[in-house]
């Protein structure tokens, strides 16, 4: 079971919560739906090089509230908040709504399996040999405190003809403890010879009463 379905979905309502916070009718429920994915493609693609961890969506009567996690809030805050303005206009402009932005900051990058499958991912675009984009992801990870790392690469590795799958990992990763906080991400990696796909599962501790093993991020708000 472990092994077959999303970490994360798996423990939603158990220790994790949904990332999108609203309550639609029947008619309009379809059409927020799709405009969260799109306002995620959206800031994924527009923030791609900020250390982009996840986007969380709230939404009441008259305006749209979106927490972004990112290791780097500098780049998307700019020079005197102009980067998070121009932000907000285009969202506004694209989707008709008005937006509120907080940034929070992800003060330990290698504690977030998302952030670590982008850097994996960016390598391999860059050429590095995989086995050493693994290996100094899960050094580095495991040395800023987390209790476990798996890193899956698939694909064509090297280059080679036949596509072959690569794990690498550290520490222990109890897929199937639903109070275990498993951090998860899926990235893929673009190169000349095909997709390379990178999983990345991150294991923090176990969470009783509520009490995540986590890190809390340090939140920037701009009215």
């Amino acid at each position: 079971m472990g092994q077959k379905v999303n970490p994360l979905g798996m423990r939603i309502g158990i220790i994790r919560d949904w990332e999108s916070n609203w309550y639609a009718n029947r008619r309009s429920y379809k059409k927020l739906l799709h405009q969260d994915i799109s306002i995620r493609s959206f800031i994924q693609e527009t923030l791609k090089d900020a250390g982009l961890s996840r986007v969380e969506i709230q939404r009441n009567a008259n305006q749209v509230t979106l927490n972004i996690h990112t290791s780097r809030p500098g780049i998307v805050i700019g020079s005197q908040g102009a980067s998070i303005e121009k932000l907000r206009g285009q969202l506004e402009q694209k989707f008709k709504d008005k937006f509120q932005i907080n940034i929070k900051e992800i003060k330990k990058p290698y504690h977030d399996a998302r952030i670590v499958a982008d850097l994996v991912a960016k390598q391999i675009e860059r050429r590095m040999p995989y086995r050493r984009a693994c290996k100094t992801s899960i050094d580095r990870a495991m040395e800023s405190g987390v209790l476990g790392i798996k890193i899956r690469v698939a694909g064509r590795l090297n280059g080679v003809e036949i596509a072959r799958t690569q794990f690498f990992n550290a520490g222990k990763i109890p897929l199937q403890t639903f109070r275990a906080d498993i951090d998860y991400a899926y990235l893929p990696a673009a190169t000349a010879y095909g997709q390379i796909g990178v999983k990345v599962w991150i294991y923090h501790g176990e969470i009783f009463h509520g009490t995540s093993g986590s890190q809390n991020p340090v939140e920037i708000t701009q009215q």
